[in-house]
């Protein structure tokens, strides 16, 4: 996907549209490791809960924004119509993660199946339990306000 169209969602959120994606997806403010400017990042949202949403890290381990809130916790969190509220970021342990995407899978079966081949993770969707090792290929970080 080119970069500009992926980052085009960022906009959207900035602007206070955020409601049109329909609680599909958020927005998370983060903090640069090295640099500590503001970074953004648009991500789907696996489970919503009142107060936080479960988002997955789709390239695992190594996707900048991960790596970065694993640093530092402390997020602001874009969702829907609402003003950007402060968060703080937490990584989901493996029996939880793999529940989740359990539920999600049965939740959304054609939103799941479109992620499993957007992130080349097809065993993920398919038929029988969840891999035991997918908190480690795709984590999930809880997003609570």
């Amino acid at each position: 996907m080119p970069r500009r169209l992926a980052r085009a969602p960022i906009a959207v959120f900035r602007a206070g549209f955020g409601w049109i994606f329909g609680g599909a997806v958020v927005m998370l403010q983060h903090r640069g490791r090295r640099s500590g400017l503001a970074r953004y990042v648009v991500l789907e949202v696996v489970r919503a809960e009142p107060d936080a949403v479960v988002v997955p890290s789709g390239y695992g381990r190594s996707s900048q924004w991960f790596r970065n809130v694993m640093a530092e916790p402390r997020v602001w969190l874009w969702r829907g119509a609402r003003r950007p509220a402060p968060a703080y970021a937490q990584r989901l342990g493996q029996s939880e993660v793999r529940q989740i995407f359990e539920d999600y899978r049965c939740e959304h079966p054609l939103r799941a199946r479109a992620l499993a081949r957007t992130l080349g993770i097809e065993d993920l969707f398919a038929r029988g339990p969840v891999p035991h090792d997918i908190g480690d290929r795709i984590p999930l970080v809880r997003v609570r306000t």
